[in-house]
């Protein structure tokens, strides 16, 4: 008889962590393991509010349940491990007219399943610190940053070196070949680019980074999305302690162009990004500027963030000519009383861009609140609010949005 998604979940929870890992494992292997069940439950509403549109609102509600097996690595001199994921999104309301929140496998129209799963995993190798892995990925870095901002985060699936032997230096290379999206079962062959619509059969990248002091750091990067588009990074990370003040500054340029038989037509866009920030107690100012010069928008992976400064919860100001600017407050609550409690607002503005009959402007205006429970039989429980208004006069035009999150990590080992 065949098990549906949730079942095969509960089969692998009723597994004690040890036994979910070979048998044959050494101590390190097991005694270096981990293993957490993630839950979130996800609440998105947006307000379309551009008059004579087909949808006026999306509007959904979901479940979602993550496990993370990590092993630790065997003896010798090369230690082996394996890393397990699985991942459940289920339903709990929403219907053909508000669908297309992307918290689920639907689109306007179409409810979609009541459910869809996730089953992954990464077999991994390591030398000193130089670190092989084949399997899925959630990937950080400038040239593909996965995003976690639905219910249940993307999969990309290849093959990962990553070293760090030489001290100070942090070197990095991989080929994604397959994608899991955020709302779908199973794996995609083509990889989608974002801002462009076109798909390459297999991504690779490769980067260094380097420390120069605990208050500098230097990195290159080169990603390529397989005749589609070719990226160069160059960045910087900076901080300076100023009396009571920490001051910092994250500082990037992209170039990017087509690659092979350009199935998304001529790119010529190089991006710059500052972000520039300033923090005292329990305070801290952030100032953004980016910059989106040449002719077509800047190019990155669907279901990746563009790694700029003015990359919020719902625009990334990443259209072609478009400059814009940003500022943000954080407030971190500990010190004032109510520890756990976190806000921030942030106003952002673009500009410069072409549409239909004339110039184009945008804004987004965010606020975001997380409270983490801190004792008591909820502790480590956290409620996060976030609210944005857009108001643009290009292809994404006016709304408003809310989404709700409630979510707790529960350690199994």
């Amino acid at each position: 008889m065949n098990k549906s998604p949730l079942a095969h979940l509960c089969g692998l929870l009723a597994l004690p962590p040890v036994l979910a890992l070979p048998s044959l494992a050494h101590a390190d292997f097991l005694g270096d393991s981990t293993a957490t069940l993630q839950l979130r439950n996800f609440y998105f509403n947006r307000d379309l509010r551009d008059s004579g549109v087909a949808q006026s609102k999306r509007e959904e509600w979901a479940q979602g349940f993550i496990l993370n097996v990590k092993s630790g690595y065997t003896e010798g001199t090369v230690g082996f491990g394996l890393d397990l994921y699985g991942a459940l999104g289920l339903k709990l309301d929403s219907s053909g007219a508000r669908a297309g929140t992307g918290l689920l496998p639907n689109a306007f129209g179409d409810s979609g399943p009541d459910e869809y799963t996730d089953l992954s995993g990464a077999l991994k190798a390591k030398i000193s610190k130089t670190e092989l892995k084949v399997g899925g990925f959630m990937p950080k870095s400038p040239v593909l940053l996965s995003s976690d901002a639905r219910l249940l985060p993307p999969l990309f699936n290849g093959i990962t070196l990553q070293s760090a032997d030489i001290d100070n230096l942090l070197l990095d290379a991989g080929r994604f070949d397959h994608v899991n999206y955020r709302n779908s079962s199973g794996n995609h062959d083509d990889l989608l680019a974002g801002n462009y619509g076109a798909s390459g059969d297999h991504f690779d990248y490769l980067g260094a980074a380097y420390t120069l002091s605990p208050h500098a750091t230097l990195s290159y990067w080169r990603g390529e999305l397989a005749d589609v588009y070719k990226q160069n990074y160059v960045g910087a990370v900076l901080s300076h302690p100023v009396g009571d003040w920490s001051l910092g500054a994250n500082l990037g340029y992209f170039d990017s162009s087509e690659a092979g038989g350009a199935r998304a037509g001529d790119i010529d866009n190089g991006l710059t990004s500052v972000l520039l920030s300033a923090s005292t107690g329990t305070h801290t100012f952030r100032v953004g500027y980016q910059d989106n010069g040449g002719d077509t928008p800047f190019p990155y992976l669907q279901d990746a963030d563009a790694n700029v400064a003015n990359v919020v919860q719902i625009l990334d100001f990443t259209r072609a000519k478009e400059r814009s600017w940003q500022a943000r407050y954080d407030l971190d609550f500990a010190k004032l009383g109510v520890p756990g409690l976190v806000f921030l607002t942030r106003y952002l503005k673009g500009d410069n861009f072409d549409v239909a009959g004339g110039d184009g402007k945008e804004w987004e205006r965010d606020i975001d609140v997380t409270y983490t429970v801190q004792d008591g039989p909820l502790k480590n429980v956290s409620v996060r609010w976030r609210n944005a208004m857009v108001r643009s006069n290009a292809s994404i035009g006016d709304l408003d949005e809310n989404r709700l999150i409630l979510s707790y990590t529960l350690p199994l080992k």
